[in-house]
């Protein structure tokens, strides 16, 4: 069997996209990652990836990001699936870090849409086909427009899938749900499709989503793999009471610019040193005195 066909079966559920913890220098916290990796696994989360939008990748070298994924496939040491973040504003990053991912042993690779280039749709088509093309891996595409200022189009989605088997999913941060549905449509329905929208977490798994990539899940693991195992078990009530539940946590997670909140709230918790790289910062005392008050509110301090 294909790897991509075993992929479709296996990568369901809650995946982490555990944030890059950095000491006060600046320099990767290898232990804390570690730990946090540990905790995600021990607390329920199905997968994990890493140096997707939360692991801030734009401000790590090739290198720290390939040391990132070497201490995760460690860390996870084959309990629970690994799908590291490989893509790049970079042409040739991305193919590189695609390829370090199959090296290691990954279970996928997730391939962000081109930041701040803008490529249009003919060119983002070549652009992931030429990376499928180079590599047996499962692809995972990540479209989030609100950071990339470009959208990957439902007919370049389907282009792809059509043109490369081991395209075999889609992590969609994205708010227009009617994009979402015509995803899966024209996609199929065996498509992985993962909410990367923290309140799209529950409307994804009603129109037949995978699961969902929640930054959330960072700060509460346990609710958030709980929302997946809910559903999963046929209990739609309690799904839902679980998607209301954590409503004002992923509200304030996402008052500031991704990780930022929730680096923050990892740091009230006593799990990191919450530092992150510039240009990005910690999020205004105002934000995370109201941080501190949802956490409170749920038990997480």
């Amino acid at each position: 069997m294909p790897k991509y066909a075993e992929a479709r079966k296996k990568l369901r559920g809650s995946i982490c996209p555990v944030i890059t913890p950095f000491k006060e220098d600046g320099s990767l916290d290898e232990e804390t990652f570690k730990e946090l990796v540990n905790w995600q696994i021990e607390s329920g989360s199905h997968g994990i990836s890493v140096t997707g939008t939360s692991g801030e990748p734009s401000s790590m070298t090739i290198e720290e990001r390939k040391r990132v994924m070497d201490l995760a496939k460690e860390a996870i040491d084959g309990r629970v699936f690994f799908t590291p973040g490989t893509g790049s504003t970079n042409f040739d990053e991305a193919m590189e870090l695609t390829k370090y991912a199959e090296e290691i042993g990954a279970d996928a690779a997730m391939v962000i849409v081109p930041y701040y280039n803008k490529p249009n749709q003919a060119a983002l088509f070549d652009h992931f086909k030429t990376i499928a093309d180079a590599v047996e891996i499962p692809i995972i595409l990540y479209n989030i427009p609100g950071r990339t200022g470009v959208n990957l189009e439902v007919e370049t989605m389907k282009a792809l899938v059509d043109a490369c088997p081991n395209i075999i999913g889609a992590k969609e941060s994205n708010k227009d749900f009617e994009h979402v549905n015509r995803v899966m449509l024209y996609c199929g329905r065996d498509f992985l499709l993962y909410s990367g929208i923290e309140l799209l977490c529950y409307p994804m798994l009603a129109i037949g989503g995978a699961g969902f990539i929640s930054a959330t899940a960072n700060v509460d693991p346990v609710r958030v793999a709980d929302l997946y195992n809910k559903w999963a078990d046929g209990d739609v009530a309690g799904a839902q009471d679980m998607h209301y539940a954590m409503m004002p946590l992923n509200d304030v997670l996402f008052k500031d610019t991704n990780p930022a909140p929730v680096k923050a709230a990892l740091g009230m918790m006593g799990k990191i040193t919450p530092k992150l790289r510039r240009p990005l910062g910690l999020p205004t005392e105002e934000l995370q005195a109201e941080v501190r008050e949802v956490l409170e509110s749920l038990d997480l301090v």
